[in-house]
């Protein structure tokens, strides 16, 4: 009666395991997550969102680098992403424990290795290339890379969209960032006080471009993000605004 007693509570068990499994797998995709840029993230700094210094731009250093195949060309940059390690596959993850990261670097491919052993970036694999203090929050550090279940989330920033107008008198190279919600943009029109609205074009990573000459004249946006929603920031830059300059109304996707 009791080794009858023992196989019950076993099978019980086992189903237990194979539905808890099936829940953290539920709604999430699997991957795969190394680290880079040093203790302090010092190395993660730029990158290629453009978004410079990760402190000053609002995301710190819970941030991550994507592969190839995930990145899409810049149009993921600003996207927020929880990752929790796959501790059923690898004895170097911290159980229970979830991270927050946002997109902001690209983790580049390496055709010379395999994607298993080396290329960890290289297409179709989705890998996550984090900042150490954001991957340390999941994994132990002697892992070095660990079997990953990521899911896309909403992000939550701090004040209103903002807008970096770089470029020339006929050249405008606008760099987007501190996007709420969807947290990436999939299209962008600028317009001047006495313009129509001009479309822009993604020129690399959070950076659009238009050819246009808004000299003293106030700059309105209308942006769409990644959802689908879009807001029209009128009036963002008053017409004695300079290059080099970052402006926000306190609008965001939220």
């Amino acid at each position: 009666m009791a080794r009858k007693v023992d196989l019950c509570r076993l099978l019980v068990a086992a189903v237990a395991a194979c539905l808890a499994a099936t829940t953290v797998r539920a709604g999430w995709q699997r991957g795969s997550a190394t680290f880079y840029g040093g203790a302090n993230a010092a190395g993660t700094m730029g990158g290629a969102c453009g978004y410079g210094n990760l402190y000053s731009a609002g995301y710190g250093t819970d941030t991550a680098a994507l592969s190839l195949a995930m990145f899409n060309g810049g149009a993921a940059c600003g996207e927020c992403y929880q990752v929790k390690c796959d501790q059923q596959n690898s004895r170097w993850c911290k159980p229970g424990v979830t991270v927050t990261v946002t997109a902001t670097n690209l983790c580049p491919a390496d055709y010379s290795q395999p994607s298993n052993d080396g290329g960890w970036c290289n297409p179709p694999r989705q890998h996550f290339d984090m900042s150490q203090p954001s991957w340390e929050k999941i994994g132990v550090y002697s892992g070095g890379i660990v079997p990953v279940f990521y899911q896309r989330v909403s992000c939550s920033r701090t004040g209103g969209v903002r807008f970096t107008i770089n470029g020339n008198r006929y050249f405008k190279l606008v760099l987007i960032f501190n996007v709420a919600g969807p947290g990436s943009i999939s299209a962008v029109q600028i317009k001047g006080s006495s313009t129509g609205w001009i479309t822009m074009s993604r020129n690399w990573g959070a950076n659009w471009q238009a050819n246009s000459d808004l000299t003293r004249q106030s700059i309105s946006f209308r942006v769409t993000a990644t959802n689908g929603r879009f807001l029209e920031f009128y009036n963002v830059a008053g017409s004695n605004w300079q290059l080099g300059q970052t402006f926000t109304n306190g609008q965001n996707f939220y």
